[in-house]
């Protein structure tokens, strides 16, 4: 996507849900706005080395604690073979793009025309709360490596 809605600093996002401020908190939501569709694993070895002695269960509990709190959401792609995190933003309703060999993940805007599965055929009584939407392509970094073999 081009343009992402800028988040408050992440010690007012945790205050404005109720969180206690920490360094660990404040340091996981820093690694997710750097890195968006980041697994757990992956915002852990990106903690600064002050918090080195973080380890990763803490790391899935605040992630967690993030997710239940609406500051970040988890994003389950068919193959990224563990959950990805990303900060929610206000008013930001994206799909992803996935390339199937390197495993890469964007954003991207909203389908244009009639969007997919937004209005399902019967919602079994349920309130419809977001729908979501996975392209699955091949990257150009990866088209051209498959040309070239």
């Amino acid at each position: 996507m081009t343009t992402t809605p800028t988040a408050p600093a992440a010690p007012e996002q945790l205050r404005a849900v109720g969180l206690r401020v920490t360094v660990q908190r404040v340091a996981v939501l820093e690694a997710l706005s750097t890195h968006p569709h980041a697994s757990a694993e992956a915002v852990h070895a990106t903690l600064p080395a002050h918090l080195s002695g973080v380890a990763l269960p803490t790391v899935h509990g605040i992630l967690n604690d993030l997710t239940g709190a609406g500051i970040v959401r988890r994003v389950n792609l068919p193959d990224a073979g563990s959950a990805l995190y990303e900060v929610q933003h206000e008013m930001d309703n994206h799909h992803h793009v996935q390339c199937i060999h390197c495993g890469r993940v964007e954003d991207v805007a909203c389908a244009v025309g009639a969007a997919p599965c937004l209005h399902p055929s019967h919602d079994h009584g349920m309130r419809i709360l977001e729908a979501s939407v996975t392209y699955r392509a091949i990257c150009s970094d990866c088209e051209r490596k498959i040309v070239n073999d």
